[in-house]
């Protein structure tokens, strides 16, 4: 089996049950798993404010999961339009993996989660693909031959899968935001595999 990194930051649970969606896509490929890993909370001054195990969920992201994985899949909540900074301080930890080549050429897609719908979701997910790039990483986005996309009065976007809260309970995505979440995944996963071979 080959790895997917599944790698997130969620203050509030939505962003996270994206992250989970996504695995699913990337487990329905049949030679690909989701590596589901998150990233701690930071302080004022950008380091670490959380121990170095978190109390539950997936456990935290080290620079080697980006070299070890086959593809990335990155989400986070949206801060004034752009990532979070918990996120921007995992990716300034990955240097040495940049001087290594260690993502080069392989394919990554990313998703965000609102509590607007214009809350700056595709320029939160344009931020997390700048530095993606800057790994040659090949951006995956979904094309509108999702059904879902254009259907959808929720979250979704052709730069990557989307989650609008409306101020309501933050894991209930909606049907639309679940399809193209597990979408993004399975479209991640399946570029892997073609590359792979």
């Amino acid at each position: 089996m080959a790895d997917i990194l599944v790698l997130y930051y969620s203050r509030n649970g939505a962003t996270e049950a994206l992250a989970r969606e996504v695995c699913y896509g990337v487990d329905a490929v049949n030679g690909m798993a989701a590596r589901l890993r998150t990233v701690p909370a930071v302080s004022a001054v950008t380091e670490s404010s959380e121990s170095d195990v978190p109390e539950s969920g997936p456990p935290y992201a080290t620079p080697a999961d980006l070299a070890e994985c086959v593809g990335l899949i990155m989400g986070s909540p949206t801060n004034f339009g752009n990532m979070s900074a918990s996120l921007k301080h995992f990716l300034d930890s990955t240097v040495s993996e940049w001087f290594k080549g260690a993502a080069v050429g392989k394919p990554a897609g990313v998703f965000a989660s609102t509590s607007s719908l214009h809350g700056g979701q595709e320029s939160t997910l344009l931020s997390m693909a700048l530095p993606l790039l800057h790994h040659g990483m090949l951006i995956v986005g979904l094309p509108y031959t999702e059904e879902a996309l254009s259907a959808t009065t929720t979250g979704g976007t052709p730069y990557g899968a989307t989650h609008v809260t409306w101020n309501r309970k933050p894991v209930s995505l909606s049907d639309d935001e679940v399809e193209l979440a597990r979408a993004l995944g399975q479209r991640v996963a399946e570029i892997a595999r073609r590359l792979a071979d």
